[in-house]
């Protein structure tokens, strides 16, 4: 039997067709809210992930701490400060801090209520991002501190006085402003970092491997390791990089030598991708990176951050450069000391060009390039229309393997 359409009746099905068709029905519904609970199941997952992103850029956005009081100390002196030359190169003023008033530092030292500036590094990054040069600048330089003002809104008058002094009194602005001065060179951002921040960013990558010529045992420094191949803590190696009394001659350029090279090992431990393609260890890294960081305003988000070290990813660890300002002692004091005017100012003129340099451990006076500057009135070497030979300076690079 038929309906009028030709299609079979309902009464004119073999027996179980019935049943057969409503079975198909019921897989296709349940198939549809099956796909219906798999699209809200994959929804919350998307949204959870994103939330759990958003968390955590929240997290390590607020870490960073915004330098607000040095940017309004800074404009008021905005007319004195250097022009930059170079609209694409970059200085960086990173400063390590002795504070003791942070969580975990109390154990260095007892916390005297003055914070000082214990590691100052001037960081040019080319235009381009073909290199990136770091330059020390020891505490014991002795320079010309400019009027500053102290935290209880006092200033200070200008002085000649040791480097560390700047920070001392007047905080990172004042740093800023001294090493202007010195220097020539427009400082566009600032970091400071304390102890504690240090030590996580090494425990973070799981240590830095660096090689000792021999056994240290330092008893201030709370160091005892043995020679050969040493993998540090971050406990080790923040004792490792400030020790001076029992490693090396003693001097405070003997140490910045030795923090050069720990950080050259640093450099090359945090680009492996051991560690940037390790969402396990990249986590860590960035939140002790911005957990005890102080920047200027402009970097004080992971917006401002990134925008700083995207390009420096792709530098060859040949072209990442540490050395030391040339620097000699004092003629007033050995335990101070003064620049070696004539090579310095080849340093600071050519970062002001963003002019190449190149390091090497050992400087064979001949090899120098003479500077406009030099006090025997010689140029450098270098033919018309054509850019100078690069001035080589006592240093190192983050290619070079402390464990030869």
């Amino acid at each position: 039997m038929t309906d009028t359409a030709g299609t079979p009746s309902a009464g004119t099905l073999g027996p179980g067709a019935g049943a057969s068709a409503t079975g198909n029905g019921l897989i296709r519904r349940r198939r549809r809210r099956w796909l219906r609970y798999g699209a809200v199941g994959v929804a919350v997952i998307v949204v959870g992930a994103a939330g759990a992103g958003w968390a955590v850029y929240t997290k390590l956005d607020g870490n960073i701490t915004p330098d607000n009081a040095a940017a309004a100390e800074l404009a008021r002196y905005e007319k004195e400060r250097p022009t930059a030359l170079v609209e694409d190169a970059q200085n960086i003023l990173l400063i390590g801090s002795d504070s003791r008033s942070g969580d975990g530092n109390a154990r260095y030292g007892r916390d005297s209520g003055t914070e000082r500036s214990d590691t100052t590094i001037l960081l040019h990054l080319s235009g381009g991002r073909r290199s990136a040069t770091a330059v020390s600048l020891p505490r014991d330089l002795m320079v010309d501190v400019p009027a500053c003002r102290q935290p209880d809104g006092s200033r200070t008058e200008p002085m000649f006085a040791m480097f560390n002094y700047a920070f001392q009194k007047g905080g990172s602005a004042c740093t800023i402003r001294t090493v202007e001065k010195l220097t020539g060179v427009r400082v566009d951002h600032h970091m400071v970092v304390d102890f504690h921040g240090f030590k996580d960013m090494v425990d973070a990558v799981d240590g830095v491997r660096i090689c000792l010529d021999e056994p240290i045992h330092d008893k201030a420094a709370k160091l005892k390791l043995p020679a050969g191949r040493v993998t540090l803590s971050g406990e080790q190696a923040l004792g490792y990089v400030r020790a001076r009394k029992s490693l090396g001659d003693g001097s405070d350029t003997d140490r910045m030598d030795r923090q050069q090279r720990f950080l050259a090992a640093l450099v090359n431990k945090v680009q492996s991708n051991d560690v940037l393609l390790n969402p396990v260890k990249l986590y860590p890294l960035l939140d002790a990176a911005t957990s005890s960081l102080t920047t200027d305003p402009d970097l004080a988000n992971l917006r401002g951050l990134y925008d700083l070290v995207r390009g420096l990813r792709d530098i060859p660890t040949e072209r990442v450069q540490f050395l030391t300002v040339p620097r000699e002692s004092y003629a007033y004091n050995t335990n101070r000391d003064q620049l070696v005017q004539a090579e310095a100012e080849k340093l600071f003129e050519r970062l002001r060009r963003d002019a190449p340099v190149s390091v090497a451990e050992e400087v064979p006076r001949d090899s120098r390039t003479k500077s406009p500057n030099s006090s025997d009135g010689s140029h450098e070497e270098a033919d018309a229309g054509k850019e100078s030979p690069a001035p080589t300076f006592r240093g190192n690079t983050a290619a070079e393997d402390t464990c030869k």
